[in-house]
């Protein structure tokens, strides 16, 4: 994550200079797009890939703005694109892509906390802007306060606590690394739950607990992991934009 950022401003000036793209010849209108977050798929690390929806619609980078761009497989992304051809009718894929712009989503599994990792996640306030399931992973969009350090985001499981209600609970963490809260940024985190699945349900009902700043007790999420059951894209989320694509390359988050 941490040394996409370093390369944001190079992706973008990519955008901007479509004259030097693969795509120049290519008629479709540039403003005819669609942003959705996304798995890579490229076991092989080429400069095209697949993107998977998480309603399982299935994307073929056939052209991108960045040449050079060779994302890792399993990499969750924000991708702003532009539909080419409709490939439904080979029974292969969905659709031909043109990748405009892409923003690298920091990507993790669940962390099971121990007393000795207990002080290193932290637990410092952080606002969640909006949070959801698709496809095997827990969405978070939030809000934090930085100046000039890297901050870390985890989501934990503590075995020590205990609780009543049948439910897993889960703890979106923030480790704040003590940095100055100077500017407002907006961030996107994906957690793999997949670990949570179970061989005798097709559902698990989670609660996330978020250190919400100014507020003495843990704001709680109710979600319900559905697997096996995929998520219609504009079921799950709320609409991206570019801008906000823009707005997440400005932070620093690992």
């Amino acid at each position: 994550m941490k040394s996409f950022n370093k390369t944001a401003i190079v992706i973008l000036m990519g955008v901007l200079v479509t004259a030097c793209s693969d795509f120049d010849d290519v008629e479709t209108p540039l403003d005819n797009f669609k942003v959705d977050i996304a798995t890579v798929g490229n076991p092989d690390e080429k400069n095209e890939f697949f993107l998977k929806l998480d309603d399982s619609t299935m994307l073929w980078t056939a052209a991108s703005a960045f040449h050079n761009y060779k994302p890792a497989d399993g990499q969750r992304v924000l991708a702003n694109y532009t539909i080419l051809d409709d490939k439904r009718p080979t029974g292969m894929y969905d659709y031909d892509v043109r990748l405009n712009d892409v923003y690298e989503v920091l990507t993790k599994p669940i962390f099971n906390i121990t007393p000795a990792t207990q002080d290193s996640i932290g637990n410092d306030p952080i606002q969640v802007t909006e949070i959801w399931i698709g496809s095997k992973y827990l969405n978070v969009e939030f809000v934090y306060y930085a100046f000039n350090k890297a901050h870390f985001i985890n989501l934990v499981k503590d075995d020590s606590k205990t609780y009543d209600d049948g439910k897993i609970h889960l703890e979106f963490r923030h480790n704040a690394m003590g940095d100055f809260e100077q500017e407002r940024r907006y961030g996107l985190a994906s957690f793999d739950i997949s670990s949570l699945m179970s061989t005798t349900t097709n559902t698990v009902p989670l609660v996330i607990h978020v250190n919400k700043p100014n507020q003495v007790e843990d704001e709680l999420h109710n979600l319900t992991f559905n697997y096996n059951i995929p998520v219609p894209v504009e079921a799950s989320v709320h609409h991206f934009t570019p801008e906000r694509i823009k707005e997440y390359q400005s932070t620093l988050i690992e």
